[in-house]
């Protein structure tokens, strides 16, 4: 009997395709690797994201408050302001109420001026010609102090003939409406000049000028003015033969006129008083009601310009005025 020969089966080899079940290869781990540290990258830079939301929600939050505080502040400016306006409105308002009644007590008192000056001189007139039909007739009948009584009325009534009359030119200025137009200042001054041919060759006065200036303003009113100014130089001269002269200088409120005297010239201290009517700084020596410079202010401030004097006693005295150019076409 022949014995029986049995092999044993070898394994088979590994492939570099096969792998054990069970087993990791060293790719797989590094992918792994890999996948876990971009997750962890990937949380990590969530973590970042929301420290960093969290910080701008806080500054949200705080520009938020910071809005309410200025919304607040916002809100009590415009209470300030809706009161301040209101009161502002309420002060306007009276203002107005107070100028316009101011305005209408101003045209009424120069209606009463003009009626009760107006009326009041026919009276006048006939007494101040009753008088010197009295004095004409009886004189020689009565003594001496009775002919300086009749002298006392008819000089009392011819100086209130002269207020009243000065008192209705006076209310005339403020009445009506200005005629503006472009006047030639040298025209005025030559006009007035006429109106005062007598007054100057009584007194011999020397009147000059330099280049006058075009104006804005109503011709007759400024006539006023200079007459009334040029006059008052004259009227208040000094031992010396009266001096006067006109200049313009152009100025930021328009021009400037000045009429310069070598007059008596006038105390610092009444520069203002000169202003006003039938104010008189001087005994009867000299003439006058004292309404020639009060006009001349009335006439120069309707004109929108302002009116001053420079002077001092013994040194002359320069009166300056103001008035608006004309505008180039």
């Amino acid at each position: 009997m022949s014995a029986v020969h049995t092999e044993t089966p070898r394994p088979e080899a590994i492939g570099p395709g096969d792998r054990p079940i069970g087993t990791t290869s060293d790719e797989e781990n590094i992918r792994f690797s890999d996948t876990q540290r971009a997750i962890l990258n990937i949380l990590e830079d969530f973590g970042d994201e929301r420290a960093h939301l969290e910080a701008t929600q806080k500054a949200v939050l705080n520009i938020l408050e910071d809005f309410d505080l200025e919304r607040a502040n916002v809100d009590r400016v415009n209470q300030e302001l809706r009161a301040e306006v209101s009161e502002r409105s309420r002060v306007e308002q009276v203002l107005t109420e107070k100028t316009n009644d101011l305005a209408r007590s101003n045209a009424e008192l120069e209606m009463f001026a003009y009626v009760a000056s107006h009326d009041l001189q026919e009276p006048l007139r006939m007494i101040t010609s009753y008088t010197q039909l009295l004095a004409g007739r009886y004189g020689k009948q009565l003594d001496e102090e009775a002919d300086d009584f009749l002298g006392f009325v008819v000089d009392g009534t011819t100086r209130m003939q002269a207020l009243l009359q000065d008192l209705l030119k006076y209310s005339r200025v403020g009445s009506g409406e200005l005629n503006l137009r472009p006047a030639d200042c040298e025209d005025l001054l030559r006009e007035a000049m006429v109106n005062l041919e007598t007054l100057q060759e009584e007194s011999g006065a020397t009147v000059t000028h330099g280049p006058l200036p075009m104006v804005l303003g109503d011709p007759v009113k400024l006539v006023q003015v200079f007459q009334n100014l040029v006059a008052n130089a004259i009227k208040f001269r000094g031992p010396s033969s009266p001096v006067v002269d006109v200049t313009a200088e152009a100025t930021d409120e328009g021009w400037r006129l000045s009429v310069h005297d070598n007059g008596i010239g006038i105390e610092p201290a009444h520069a203002e008083r000169v202003f006003e009517a039938f104010q008189r700084l001087h005994s009867r020596e000299y003439a006058g009601t004292g309404i020639g410079l009060a006009i001349c202010k009335k006439i120069v401030n309707r004109h929108g310009g302002r009116i001053w004097v420079e002077s001092e006693p013994g040194q002359g005295s320069t009166f300056c005025f103001t008035l608006n150019r004309v505008l180039a076409q």
